[in-house]
């Protein structure tokens, strides 16, 4: 009579972790080549890596900095572009400098891991100007705003122009309407009328073809392929590839449409999503390390503030 065993024990003959049932070497079909899957590590293969996120938030309903810290250190992050930029509320001048000292406190908690952008609504010119020169001073690096003025609305041209003078990223949400369960959806601002879409930072790159655009998101929900193919002619629109989204082929259709030095990896606090769907990709290595952390550090030196 055969011996019963159970389920436990069944996993454990048969080499099948509980971590990972797909690398089991010994399930029936299998070649003998495919049991040296069992031997691949995949946080070796996350920690080959350097990474800076280029899409990263403090305060904005995922904790103080010290959580995004503690998935940095297990995913093997760097540096975390982190920002606060005003989501509720109308966007006044007290709102969005509040919201920047609480980035410049969080990189002055954590400046060996934080680096910091300053947010604005263009509505308050004046203000607005004002204050990237504040926040600069402090040590921010960056703009990220959100949907209260679109990106190539007149309001943002002296803002845009002051970035460009400061050799500065211009980054902007981008914005689509979500259906239940955030699937791709095409890009439109039903709920947000001054939100920008692609055609919006497709015109404000071509007005403004030294500055340096970012494309929020591209795993955002919104309809990837024809963003991709809409932003195809920008070259100064970069695209980061946060968002908890994790379509197929997502990344593998950036590089055909956008090319391996306009891809900029992001988690917008989908950490192991972010990481996972760059590891999961076709790219080679060397793109993995442009996307990683390269492209965006040589924005970040192109005003002295690359990481050593």
């Amino acid at each position: 009579m055969s011996k019963r065993i159970n389920r436990r024990e069944f996993f454990v003959n048969i080499g099948i972790s509980a971590a990972g049932i797909v690398l089991g070497s010994n399930i029936l079909g299998c070649s003998p080549a495919k049991k040296q899957a069992s031997s691949y590590n995949l946080m070796d293969e996350v920690m080959k890596y350097r990474k800076i996120d280029a899409h990263a938030h403090v305060h904005l309903g995922h904790g103080g900095p010290e959580a995004q810290i503690e998935y940095a250190d297990r995913l093997g992050i760097d540096k975390l572009i982190i920002s606060k930029p005003i989501t509720r509320g109308k966007g006044t001048p007290e709102e969005f400098r509040e919201s920047n000292n609480i980035i410049i406190e969080s990189v002055r908690q954590f400046p060996d891991r934080c680096i910091g952008q300053f947010t604005l609504v263009p509505t308050y010119q004046k203000e607005s100007l004002e204050e990237i020169d504040r926040c600069v001073d402090m040590g921010l690096v960056g703009l990220k705003a959100y949907t209260q003025v679109k990106i190539n609305d007149p309001l943002f041209y002296p803002i845009v122009e002051k970035c460009i003078d400061l050799k500065m990223i211009v980054f902007l949400h981008a914005e689509c309407e979500l259906g239940v369960g955030g699937y791709r959806m095409k890009y439109d601002i039903k709920k947000r009328p001054n939100a920008s879409i692609p055609e919006d930072f497709v015109d404000i790159a071509k007005r403004y073809p030294e500055a340096i655009f970012q494309w929020a998101h591209i795993g955002g929900g919104g309809d990837w392929e024809y963003m991709c193919k809409a932003l195809q002619n920008s070259p100064n629109v970069y695209v980061d590839t946060s968002g908890s989204n994790n379509e197929e082929n997502m990344i593998d259709f950036a590089l055909k449409y956008l090319g391996e030095d306009r891809m900029l990896f992001g988690s917008d606090s989908s950490y192991y999503q972010g990481v996972g769907k760059i590891l999961a990709s076709n790219l080679n290595d060397s793109q993995k390390r442009k996307v990683f952390f390269e492209n965006y550090n040589n924005i970040l030196r192109k005003a002295g503030n690359n990481v050593a």
